[in-house]
């Protein structure tokens, strides 16, 4: 049941990432993978700040913000 809701938070995540940065849909599988990116480097960084999520805002706050940073990390990349 957990990685249904693992999942879910990162679909959600992922659309709206790609709604906060106006990059547009990525598709189905596009937002699922980079919901479930983006919640392993949120979860990483709120970690290294000492912030723990731990609830279902939470995580999908983390996730987004995690997705965020992953697809500007992923473009400074491609412009280089």
């Amino acid at each position: 049941m957990q990685l249904l809701w693992f999942l879910m938070i990162g679909l959600v995540a992922g659309g709206l990432t790609g709604k906060l940065i106006k990059a547009g849909g990525y598709g189905l599988i596009g937002d699922l993978v980079l919901g479930v990116v983006g919640a392993f480097v949120g979860g990483r960084i709120f970690d290294a700040l000492g912030i723990a999520a731990g609830g279902l805002i939470q995580s999908l706050i983390t996730a987004t913000i995690g997705a965020v940073v992953f697809v500007f990390l992923i473009r400074l990349i491609k412009r280089a």
